[in-house]
Formats: structure tokens, sequence, C-alpha cells
């Protein structure tokens, strides 16, 4: 039905294995009522020739009967199934239909147009990678069109494709695709989406659907089926995190143990380290069990049975991680809101939440602001009405182990349930605190405390200068991964505690194990980390030590903001430039490859950027220079410097 393959005839298992094989795109189609939607999919399946032949009689009749075509065949019936949408001519529950190609398999949502289901198109959009929005060439860009990008934007849909349709009412005219291209890519702007395309169509007539129009030569793109068959959706599934969601503890007899679940991103492995959130404790990856055996690794969307090496309290609702890469685990957060119930949103009225397999209870604290649609302008607002979409701050009763939701859809998303009706109110999406302009970090905080107030040593810093024979400074030695800052720090310790000075190496490292334990590797855990490094390290300088930093630091805006928290005139930056390639060859602990499999994320060097130093003071090439003779290069800074004598 889907396509002509010889092993259909010959080799039926091997046909299966290969349809198996394929790539799966899941797509819905949105827009204004009215604009071909439904339309446009039947007339896909009509053209591809993937109706069979008692569906496509009983369209051709149906067609007669409640057909928009005066008798003729009206492909829309394909998908409105319900007797309403077939009386209204309207979409008005999400339609699903499937079909493959050589190339791909296809899940196509069919989303109401009507402003009144809105959160059925959002239940339709949740799951997909791309979404062709429709437009009207008659009308253009309206209402429903600007609300409809605006919830797929939200829910992470990296693709748009705008099929700019009934192209024959008005003439076929290039003039009228080029404006209402120019009108969309302006409101676009104002979105997060990086990848739009636009096609022209008639999904009435057929033209540029499955086949190119003869009546619109102006257009040299690709066809919406062939587009639909080549947008590259490779990168857009998170292979990096790996976080598996425990839905069911599996325990048919004493000798097995195994959590059943999704896996929501990432990759694991058999012999893999893991760790299990909120307990935090640590084991290996025993076995990975399927219905059809035992895997040696494992992948998202695949669901499977993890089995541990070691017996560690994990139960429904916990969440299995990396230890080197895990998710936020807060019970405060804020999100944004598409609310979808009759009944307005009330704040501080407690709700049940559920966040992947976790079900806890918790309230909205605050609705920021209310977003209107129509110019993505922020409104002051008390509460949000039925498909209303706002900024919510939402406490819960206990910690929930969340990503955000632009990295990661199955962890960052949630929906609100009535504690009385059990009915669905709201689906929200998680924001990570460096989300626009209401990104937070520490770095300026006051003390919660308001009472405090400083307190000042008896001993001054000349007179621990004197006692010591040293000048306190901290020394931040930055590179990538491999360049050798450990080694070089712990050595640089060492001659100078051999002559006389006193010194402390800070290591990045070490500090994750102690006062930085609950931090990832995120470019805002990374800044979090030298933060709290850049504190321990001002008050070792207060005691008049000097300090050693072994950090990658890969960001010169926090390497900044720690030459200001521990004082810029003591404050000392060396450089190791070997290159990655380098610092691959280098790396005995697999770090490297682990990121790029995707098992350790936001990696410098690899899957972030290293940000050089504008000017530090010393430049050392640790790929050709040994680590004794880089710290004679450090020391003899220093004493120019007069750090040291």
């Amino acid at each position: 039905m889907s396509h002509h393959s010889d092993l259909i005839a010959t080799d039926i298992d091997a046909y299966l294995a290969e349809h198996e094989r394929k790539e799966l795109l899941r797509f819905l189609t949105c827009g204004s009522v009215d604009d071909g939607k439904s339309t446009l999919i039947g007339r896909l399946f009509y053209d591809s020739k993937m109706i069979y032949e008692d569906t496509l009689r009983a369209l051709e009749r149906d067609s007669a009967i409640h057909g928009t075509t005066g008798g003729g065949f009206d492909p829309a019936l394909f998908t409105d199934g319900l007797k309403a949408e077939r009386e209204q001519g309207i979409t008005i529950d999400v339609a699903y239909r499937y079909f493959s190609t050589a190339k791909r398999k296809f899940i196509i949502a069919d989303t109401p147009g009507h402003e009144q289901y809105t959160r059925n198109m959002a239940t339709g959009a949740s799951t997909c990678d791309l979404a062709i929005i429709l437009v009207d060439a008659r009308n253009g860009v309206v209402t429903q069109t600007r609300r409809h990008s605006f919830i797929v934007t939200l829910l992470g849909i990296k693709h748009v494709l705008v099929a700019i349709n009934k192209m024959d009412l008005v003439g076929f005219s290039e003039e009228v695709f080029e404006k209402i291209r120019a009108d969309y890519k302006d409101f676009a702007a104002r979105l997060e989406v990086s990848d739009v395309h636009f096609i022209p169509i008639s999904a009435l007539q057929g033209d540029n659907v499955v086949d190119p129009s003869p009546n619109m030569p102006w257009y040299r793109g690709s066809t919406l089926m062939n587009f639909l068959d080549s947008v590259y959706i490779g990168s857009d599934r998170n292979m990096e995190d790996f976080r598996f969601p425990v839905q069911y503890v599996n325990r048919p007899h004493l000798d097995f143990r195994g959590f059943c679940g999704t896996i929501a991103s990432g990759i694991v492995r058999r012999g893999d380290e893991v760790m299990a959130l909120p307990s935090r404790k640590t084991s290996r990856i025993k076995s990975i069990v399927t219905l059809d055996g035992e895997l040696d690794e494992a992948f998202c969307p695949q669901a499977v049975t993890l089995t541990l090496e070691d017996e560690i309290d994990t139960s429904r609702g916990d969440m299995i991680v990396r230890p080197g890469n895990v998710p936020k685990l807060e019970q405060r957060f804020d999100a944004m809101l598409v609310w979808m119930a009759e009944q307005p949103m009330v704040t501080g009225k407690p709700y049940l939440f559920k966040q992947t397999t976790k079900m806890v209870t918790g309230s909205i604290d605050a609705l920021r602001y209310r977003v209107d649609v129509n110019t993505l302008h922020r409104q002051d607002a008390s509460s949000l009405r039925l498909n209303e979409i706002g900024r919510c701050a939402v406490t819960l009763t206990e910690p929930i182990s969340y990503d955000d939701y632009r990295r990661n859809r199955v962890t960052g998303a949630f929906i609100v349930i009535d504690r009385i009706g059990n009915g669905t109110l709201g689906a929200g999406m998680i924001l990570a605190r460096a989300t626009g302009d209401q990104r937070h970090d520490h770095w300026d905080d006051a003390p919660l405390a308001r009472t405090l107030h400083s307190q000042h040593s008896n001993v001054t810093g000349e007179e621990r200068a004197s006692r010591f024979g040293q000048t306190a400074v901290t020394i931040l030695l930055t590179g990538l991964t491999g360049s050798g800052k450990s080694s070089i720090a712990y050595a640089l310790e060492r001659r100078l505690f051999d002559a006389g000075q006193a010194s402390v190496v800070l290591d990045g490292q070490n500090m994750r194990l102690g006062i930085s334990r609950d931090l990832g590797f995120t470019a805002e855990d990374r800044s979090e980390n030298l933060r709290r490094s850049g504190e321990v390290a001002k008050l070792m300088n207060d005691a008049g030590l000097i300090c050693i930093g072994a950090f990658v630091a890969p960001s010169e805006e926090v390497r900044q903001r720690a030459a200001q928290v521990i004082g810029a005139e003591r404050f000392l930056v060396v450089y190791l430039s070997a290159p990655v390639e380098v610092c691959r060859q280098r790396d005995q602990r697999g770090q490297y490859v682990k990121a790029d499999t995707g098992e350790i994320a936001s990696f410098p060097g690899v899957s972030s950027s290293y940000e050089p130093p504008l000017t530090p003071d010393l430049v050392l090439p640790t790929h050709e220079l040994s680590v004794e003779h880089c710290v004679d290069r450090i020391l003899e800074m220093l004493r120019q410097k007069s750090v040291i004598r």
C-alpha cells in the first residue's frame, strides 16, 4: 500500500525487518479553521496511493453525502472521522494516521484549527518532530496562525513547514506567496525557531503535494512529500543526557529485581555506572532486559528493564541517571503553562503535578505574566483561562528530577491534574534558570540572612605576608580537559612547599566531590562551581595562602566574575593552550569518547565551546612543554610579580 517493494512477495520477514529499521517522523498539521489541514492529509494519502481500495470507495460514497466539494471527492473526510466533524466540515479531535515510504515511516496528527480546541492541538504537538502550519492564501497570517506557531515553538518543535494553501483560489500568484512568506517571517523572527520552510500548495487539487505543480513554474523548491522524506531530524533527539524514569519495579522472584521504564534520553550500556535519584545511591548496570532478550546497549525511546549490580532502594517515580550528568533536583521552578480547562487557574490552590512517572502535590505560587499570542507581548494577569499561556512559579511538596524543556522534552514536561475530578487542567514546560531575561545565578545575590555583617580578622594581610614570605594570590590554571591542569597544579604546590611557601590546590574534580557535589556540567553549573571555588580561594588568600585553582572554566565572562570575587589585584590566569587533538590523546579516563557518544553532556571542546582567556598572565603550550618546565615558567612569573622571593 505505502510503496512498492519486491521483498513483500519474496521475503516477508526481510521486508518487515527493513521496515522496522526505517526512521520514524512524527508531524502535525495545524493552522486556522478551514485552512485545509485534513484536505492536505487526505490528498497526501490519495496521490501517494496509500489508501486501501475499500477505504477509498467509502470516502467516495461519503463525499457525496458530507463532502464540501459539490459531490466530488473530498480528501478531508479521510481524517475527519467524527460524526460531528463531518456534519460541520471541521476537525474537532486529533486524528492520527500512519503511513510509510521507501525512506521513512510517518505518524500524522491532524489537529483542530478552532480556538476552542487549542488544547487538543497542543496535545497532538507534544510528541511531534515537525509541524506543518497551513495558511489560507486568501487570508494570509491570522490569529490562529500566530497562536499555533507560538505553541509549536513553545513545545520545542524544531522544524516548521509553512504550507501556503489554496493557491488555486488566488490564481497561483507568486506575489501572494511572497507577501505571506514575508509576513510570517516577520512574526517568526520573535520566536525561537531556526528551521522554517515555505511551500505553495493546493491541497484540494494536489499542486506541490506529491508531484510538482505545472501551475506554479516560478516555484523551484521541493514538494511537500519530498520535504517530509528528506528533512533531517537526526540531531533533534537528546542522546547526551541519560534519563531513565522508573515506571515499575519488577520482582517476579527473589533472584530478579529489575527497573522497568522507557529511556527518556541518552544511551545506556551494560557495565555503566549509574545513580538513582533522589537517593543518589550509585551502582552499575548488570543487564538490559527486553522481551526479545538482553541487550548490550539501549537508547531513547526504547522500553527496557534495567538490573543493577547492587541492591539500592529505587521505586516508581525515581530516576536513574549518570553520576557525572544529573538533572536538577528541586521543589521550585518556573514553567510556561498552557491552561486547558474551562475553570480558570487559581494561584495557591493545591493541584496534582505529574512529571514523567512521578506524581506530587503542589501549587502555582504566582503568574509572572500572560503571553498575548498575537503580539507575543507580556501582560500582567492574575489567572489563566482556557487556552491561555503564561509563565508561572511552581512549588511542589517534594523535589522532582527535571531538565530544561528545550533540552529534554520528556523530563522537562509536566501536566496539572485536578485533585478531585482527576481531569487534566494544563500542560507545562519547565524553564531552566538560564532562560531568557529570567536567567538567575548567584554571583550578585545578597545573603538571605539580612542581619549578617562582615567580621574582620585581628591579623592583617601585611602580617601574614611577612610571616609566610609571600603575597597571597590565586593562580587559575584553565584549559581543556587533558591539558595538564591538575598535574601542573600539584607539581607547583610541591615546589612551593619545598621552597618554604604556603600554598593549597583547589582542583575542580575534588570540589565536585564535596562543596559542589550537587552540580552537573551545564554552563550554569560550571559557573556556580567556579563561584563557590572563588569564594573558597578568597578565604585562602585572606589567610595568606597562595591558592592554585585547576578548573576548565570555559567561559571568559565567568572567569572575570571570579576575578571580581577574589580581587583582580590577586588573581592570575595561566592558560594551558594544548589543542583538543592532543588533549584527546592524553585522555586516560575516556571522557572525550563519552562526550562524543553523548554520555557526557556540555563537554568543552566537543559539545560546548571553550573561550580562551583574552589577557592571560601566562600562556603555556603544554603540548610542547614538560610539567617541570611549566612549573618553572609559573615560578618565574610569580617572582617577576613579587609574589614570592
